[in-house]
């Protein structure tokens, strides 16, 4: 695993969040738990303080430190679907509780973390060689809470 990680801070429910992405998100586990020690503002002596976790093999780090920082739609983590049944699968999973349906394949789950839940075939539509038809897909892609690729690929062929 490399250097790099992302680092979510949490202003309560950290621990709860990490259990629920790794159940979503396949070959993904909670791979350390550390208690909060004495003193932490916010936080109360013994509650899981930091959370790390790998998800699909991506290292995340999930601090729950109180109300001084919140999470917003700037940062989302991407998570790609190969068909049409996954990006379902994930949007109603993420979207469950409490989350909040975004656009364009957005959405906020239940613990305000944002998640772009992209079919693999959109890079792949973005590469093609028919420009118009990239254009009409585009344009459709925009008014799209989530994604759905027979559409997008119907605009391509202007059919």
């Amino acid at each position: 695993m490399g250097a790099v990680r992302t680092h979510l801070w949490f202003p309560e429910h950290g621990y709860q969040a990490a259990e629920f992405y790794v159940s979503v998100v396949p070959s993904s586990r909670i791979t350390a738990v550390v208690a909060a020690p004495p003193g932490v503002p916010d936080v109360h002596e013994g509650d899981p303080f930091v959370v790390e976790l790998e998800l699909d093999g991506h290292a995340v780090t999930i601090l729950t430190a109180g109300p001084a920082f919140r999470l917003d739609e700037a940062f989302s983590l991407y998570l790609v679907a190969e068909t049409q049944e996954e990006v379902d699968h994930y949007w109603e999973t993420l979207t469950a509780d409490g989350g909040e349906p975004g656009r364009c394949g957005w959405l906020k789950d239940r613990f305000g973390v944002s998640w772009q839940v992209v079919p693999r075939m959109l890079d792949e539509l973005w590469g093609r060689p028919d420009a118009a038809g990239v254009q009409r897909a585009m344009q459709l892609m925009l008014g799209m809470t989530k994604i759905e690729i027979a559409p997008l690929e119907a605009a391509y062929a202007n059919a």
